[in-house]
């Protein structure tokens, strides 16, 4: 078993705060030292109150599952001697009300576009099974109830 942390933390300004006029802008810290600007989305609290230029958790969300999927796809390749030379996903999330009807992440999209060099190179269907397989084992995918959906762009 593994155990990961985070550090979240927040400070109230010169805001009355009981107003529910404050600042949503926080930083995330994580073990190796690195810090990130984070705050609610622009598209949940308004400007000025949200930082559009902060990581929203939403857009970590994303991230997270998409980044998953990528270090599993790549360990896969990697496994196979398919030399991955590129991996660029723009993944998109979207936000609905789900069955029980609350907000809620339900369906993410990942839209890998990877790149190969080299001799061995996977064919089309070699490429989506090493997808499938890397959804199947990632972990962040493992530990939610949102609809993920990986549409790879396959370039021979």
């Amino acid at each position: 078993m593994s155990t990961y942390t985070a550090s979240v933390s927040w400070h109230r300004e010169a805001e009355p705060f009981i107003d529910n006029k404050y600042r949503r802008r926080h930083t995330w810290s994580f073990d190796g030292g690195v810090s990130v600007p984070a705050s609610s989305s622009p598209h949940a609290v308004p400007i000025p109150y949200s930082d559009p230029n902060a990581v929203d958790p939403e857009e970590a969300f994303v991230a997270s599952l998409s980044s998953c999927h990528m270090l599993w796809f790549l360990s896969i390749a990697a496994k196979r001697r398919f030399c991955v030379d590129s991996y660029i996903d723009d993944a998109v999330g979207t936000m609905a009300k789900n069955a029980a009807g609350k907000l809620a992440m339900t369906h993410v999209k990942l839209r890998p576009r990877v790149t190969f060099v080299g001799d061995r190179r996977p064919s089309q269907a070699e490429f989506e099974t090493m997808h499938h397989e890397a959804h199947r084992e990632c972990f962040i995918a493992n530990s939610v109830t949102t609809a993920i959906e990986c549409e790879p762009v396959y370039a021979a």
